[in-house]
């Protein structure tokens, strides 16, 4: 541990920490967009820059298995600073080659980037317990900055892609995110360590383990099933919102309007929430948050202009940074110190790649009615609801001291 992580003050570290990952989620935001720029403008077909852009994004599934590191390593932050390098090389090593040589090889450099990218997310987010220390409204209060990161991340990564791509080249674009991972690598490093020191690799559940102690523990199973199926359900609004603009009697461009409402929308919850974290119990918290975000849903399927539809977006998106940082919340104080890494990245993981699916079943299904993706969207979200509440009272009826959060490192 370096002198200046050790004696930092909590705000200094805090304000590393939203540097460090926003920098590393504007890279990740962004990798997909200057992909994809990168086949079009040089003349290659659609379909091939869809299979690059899902070969930096589907090994998102595998973070999981390389996540359990974080928790075995003597320094965690060693972990996470060497990912997002790797991040860097692979997407830099990507696009540089593209012109050059078969798509294959190209897929695999964007893959190997891909597999660390979890670690740029859930990774990076497993350092809050060791900032905020255990007071929990300071660690809601992290959560929130926290929130906000990814917020300003998916903004300004694909916008600060179309600039660059713009004005010199995707390649380029491409280049100043992988600089983005490598100033965040640097950032992390000077972060404060983990309290405790690295426990034996053979103490550490290998990561189905894991998995299962994810799933046998209430507040944690409740985390992982609302979180994939909220990430399914606002994956529907960018789709709808494209296929609504007719029915609403606006430009086909005005999805972007709605759109960047619901980005907006959420940004603004995360500055709330910064000032004034969320209180209460954070189990309780994502169901009913779970179910706001539902409402929001059906609230925009119901929209008939096109105003009424901007505030429900904005509406959407706000309700979903609050449910994300009861989620966060929630694994930071049920998850067990020996796997918190492992539990970051697993439900981030599984969000991701949960928020792809939801896309790809928005489009297949809204070719049959514009409504459909956000009604099945609403729909499915008040099932998890009704599954979560049940779940609690048959945990609680079966030990009621057994969903309790756990001590702070």
């Amino acid at each position: 541990m370096t002198a200046t992580s050790a004696t930092a003050p909590p705000g200094g570290a805090l304000v590393r920490y939203v540097a460090a990952a926003t920098l590393a989620r504007t890279a990740d935001g962004g990798a997909v967009v200057a992909i994809v720029l990168l086949v079009t403008t040089s003349g290659g077909p659609g379909w091939l820059a869809g299979l690059l852009g899902a070969s930096i994004t589907f090994p998102h599934l595998l973070g999981p298995f390389i996540a359990r590191r974080i928790d075995t390593a003597r320094d965690g932050r060693t972990v996470i600073a060497v990912a997002c390098v790797l991040h860097g090389i692979g997407l830099s090593a990507a696009v540089l080659v593209y012109p050059y040589v078969w798509p294959g090889i190209t897929a695999a450099l964007l893959a190997g980037a891909g597999l660390v990218g979890p670690l740029l997310t859930g990774g990076v987010r497993s350092r809050l317990p060791a900032i905020a220390g255990p007071d929990r409204r300071r660690q809601r209060r992290a959560q929130g900055w926290d929130v906000a990161t990814y917020g300003i991340g998916g903004t300004i990564g694909p916008s600060l892609v179309a600039v660059l791509s713009a004005a010199a080249s995707p390649t380029a674009a491409a280049l100043a995110l992988a600089g983005a991972t490598a100033s965040a690598a640097l950032l992390i490093r000077l972060l404060p360590a983990d309290a405790e020191r690295a426990r034996a690799a053979e103490e550490i559940p290998r990561p189905v383990q894991t998995l299962q102690r994810i799933l046998t523990r209430g507040p944690l199973r409740r985390t992982l099933y609302l979180t994939i199926t909220v990430a399914l359900a606002v994956a529907a609004l960018p789709i709808t919102a494209i296929a609504s603009t007719g029915a609403l009697d606006v430009p086909r461009s005005a999805a972007g309007i709605l759109t960047a409402a619901y980005g907006l929308g959420g940004l603004a919850a995360s500055g709330i929430i910064t000032v004034r974290p969320l209180p209460g119990d954070a189990d309780r918290g994502m169901t009913a948050l779970a179910l706001a975000v539902a409402a929001a849903l059906i609230a925009t399927l119901l929209a008939g202009t096109f105003w009424f539809a901007l505030a429900c977006y904005a509406l959407a998106g706000a309700l979903n940074s609050y449910f994300f940082a009861a989620t966060l919340a929630a694994r930071s104080e049920y998850a067990p110190p020996d796997i918190r890494g492992q539990v970051f990245v697993w439900v981030g993981a599984l969000k991701i790649t949960a928020g792809s699916a939801g896309t790809a079943i928005a489009g297949a299904l809204v070719g049959t009615a514009i409504h459909l993706p956000l009604t099945v969207a609403a729909i499915t979200t008040t099932a998890a609801v009704g599954v979560s509440v049940l779940d609690r009272k048959l945990s609680h009826r079966a030990d009621p001291t057994s969903d309790g959060p756990l001590p702070q490192n």
